[in-house]
């Protein structure tokens, strides 16, 4: 028999249903053994004293090339993904210019970003009032699901569907067997101008504003039909995962996530940092945020995602004396495993195994990449976070990973940090340093549901 490629030694690995001390071989990009009993490999990585989580699966990104790669691009965004242990990103269809829309939009994305990822990636395509007659080119494409906002995106060419357009996207997207990932913020109960404080903003987008849309939407589902299935993104509020939570106790298909901002931070945070965590859903008050880590540790969430959505500079400081002039998002793909480590494992008990089911099993799943990804088990593929769980350190310049230079998480204080990431037996990351090379990363696509209907419908094009 021939050596593995790679063995990692020593290390407690997060296995899907316990941890245990273990080595783990890679041979050919992909996890050939794990045991006691693994013999030497071309390569082998002491992990004594670090856990061995798999790679996380970041369901929610904004890189924002082609078009607009100023604000972050491919070969910057999958930097600060190694950095974060982040193996596989599923990237959203806006900001792009064009946004991913179309068939022709979705080849163009995935021409660039398979010359720049250093990490493995998923498209997602868009669900906007006139793609309709698209959706199915894109699904054939391979998108992992479709996006749609129920209130303005902030970007013009990505138009926010009205109760109507998005229930006939469900219809078409739960004939594909394809899953509907959805803003829920209802404009009607947004105001769109304020006092130029962070607070003001806060105020504008309430939580109401999310659990109403949340309620529409799963108007707008019961309608569709059989098939039909949903994910809320970004949920900032216990009200809002209760919605999610008891229409799926009915047998709704419907799934939320949260994102590292939404437990990391509060308002008050919000007025000391200003614009460099401006985002919409806005961060909520003390009480809130406990009330989320408090839904999370009872299940009641489905996966985080970070939400990764930088811009330049310069868009950020308009915000510094009137908030309402900053863009919206928070650069954090860096953050979420950081964390979940500090204020989930080591400050409210939250579990390894509960944390890599939350970030790289749990997406990997919904979005039909799993068992190639989402797990560490033989024959997956070799993803891996490596972390040191007690390593105390803080969020500094030189450790941020992101075309802009401005985070909230600078200067923020953490317990646990990723110290090597491997995308397919490859290092990505290590020693502090991103060592990936731009290309390296492979579109990876869900595995096909409902294959029948989807080719019953092509006989009839």
């Amino acid at each position: 028999m021939t050596a593995p490629d790679v063995v990692i030694r020593g290390g407690t690995a997060i296995l899907p249903t316990r941890q245990a001390v273990a080595d783990i071989a890679i041979t050919d990009g992909a996890i050939s053994a794990i045991g006691s009993e693994v013999r030497d490999g071309k390569e082998v990585i002491d992990a004594t004293g670090l856990v061995i989580l798999p790679g996380v699966v970041d369901a929610h990104v904004h890189f924002n090339e082609p078009g607009r790669a100023d604000w972050e691009g491919w070969e910057a965004g999958t930097r600060g993904a190694a950095a974060g242990g982040v193996t596989t990103v599923l990237e959203m269809p806006l900001n792009a210019h064009p946004p991913t829309t179309t068939a022709a939009a979705f080849d163009e994305k995935l021409a660039l970003a398979s010359q720049k990822a250093l990490v493995d990636f998923g498209l997602w395509g868009g669900l906007v009032p006139d793609n309709l007659t698209h959706l199915e080119a894109l699904h054939q494409r391979g998108v992992v699901g479709f996006k749609a906002f129920m209130s303005h995106s902030g970007i013009d060419d990505f138009q926010r569907v009205p109760d109507g357009v998005l229930a006939i996207g469900l219809k078409v997207t739960a004939r594909l067997g394809a899953i509907v990932g959805v803003h829920a913020e209802s404009q009607e109960m947004i105001e769109t101008a304020g006092e130029p404080t962070p607070l003001a903003w806060c105020r504008a987008r309430p939580a109401a504003a999310e659990v109403d849309a949340i309620r529409r939407l799963l108007v707008c589902m019961r309608g569709a039909g059989k098939g039909v299935r949903a994910h809320v993104v970004h949920v900032s509020c216990a009200a809002g995962l209760a919605e999610v939570d008891a229409a799926r106790s009915k047998g709704v298909s419907i799934t939320a996530e949260t994102c590292p901002h939404y437990l990391a931070f509060t308002e008050e945070d919000f007025e000391r940092i200003g614009p460099a965590l401006k985002c919409a859903p806005p961060i909520r008050n003390d009480a809130t945020r406990d009330g989320l880590w408090e839904a999370l540790l009872d299940g009641r969430v489905d996966l985080i995602g970070s939400d990764h959505s930088p811009c330049p500079a310069v868009d950020k400081e308009k915000g510094a004396h009137d908030i309402w002039q900053a863009w919206g998002g928070v650069a954090g793909i860096q953050a979420t495993l950081p964390v979940l480590l500090s204020d989930g494992v080591h400050n409210r008990g939250l579990t390894l195994e509960r944390l890599a089911y939350l970030t790289s099993t749990a997406p990997a799943q919904l979005f039909g990449l799993f068992p190639r990804k989402g797990a560490i088990a033989v024959g997956a593929d070799a993803d891996f976070a490596i972390i040191d769980p007690d390593k105390q350190w803080t969020f500094q310049p030189q450790n941020l990973e992101t075309r802009s230079g401005v985070s909230a998480y600078l200067g923020r204080e953490f317990t646990g940090q990723v110290v090597r990431t491997i995308v397919r037996g490859k290092t990505v990351f290590a020693g502090g340093r991103v060592v990936g090379t731009p290309g390296w990363g492979q579109l990876v696509r869900p595995a096909i549901r409902h294959i029948s209907t989807i080719i019953d419908m092509s006989h009839g094009h």
